[in-house]
């Protein structure tokens, strides 16, 4: 099974409002292979503290456990080596046995939540990238850094360029 980049991504909602626009764009993007949603998770806390929580996955469980096995294998290959690479490899089978690779109650997100609020955590694959890892890969290139740039991620720069140039000038 090929894998894209993954990424983690953690929102949170205050006052939400969910009327299936966030599941209806994801459906999109699933439908045009630009993305595959390993695994969503959202929790929804009600004014009384009552958590509520959807799961969902694009992955059956076939493709859950394989995914949790390449992920457990990588992870137990930096921990112990090709004896930890199995190991691990049979611990992330084993996670994606209920078609899910996050654990329901990931990061204490009940007692964090505070009340009317929601969280969702997602695992995303970026199919997108596949073809082009595979140019790059073909034309000898290799991994070196990769980093998301947010827009206040540049503010924080300018706010940084004018700092510096104040002490110079």
């Amino acid at each position: 099974m090929p894998i894209g980049p993954v990424q983690l991504l953690v929102v949170g909602f205050e006052n939400p409002d969910f009327r299936g626009q966030i599941l209806s764009e994801l459906e999109r993007l699933r439908d045009n292979d630009t993305v595959r949603l390993i695994d969503l998770l959202v929790v929804r806390k009600n004014e009384d503290g009552i958590v509520d929580r959807v799961q969902i996955s694009d992955l059956d469980t076939e493709e859950a456990m394989e995914f949790g096995a390449i992920v457990g294998a990588l992870i137990g290959l930096g921990a112990g080596g090709e004896e930890g690479a199995e190991a691990g490899a049979e611990i992330g089978a084993a996670m994606g046995e209920d078609n899910h690779i996050l654990p329901g109650d990931i990061w204490y997100i009940d007692e964090v939540l505070p009340v009317g609020t929601a969280a969702a955590v997602a695992l995303i694959e970026h199919r997108w990238a596949l073809p082009l890892r595979d140019k790059i890969r073909d034309a000898g290139g290799f991994h070196i850094a990769d980093a998301w740039v947010h827009p206040l991620d540049l503010v924080a720069i300018g706010l940084a360029s004018a700092e510096e140039a104040e002490q110079v000038g």
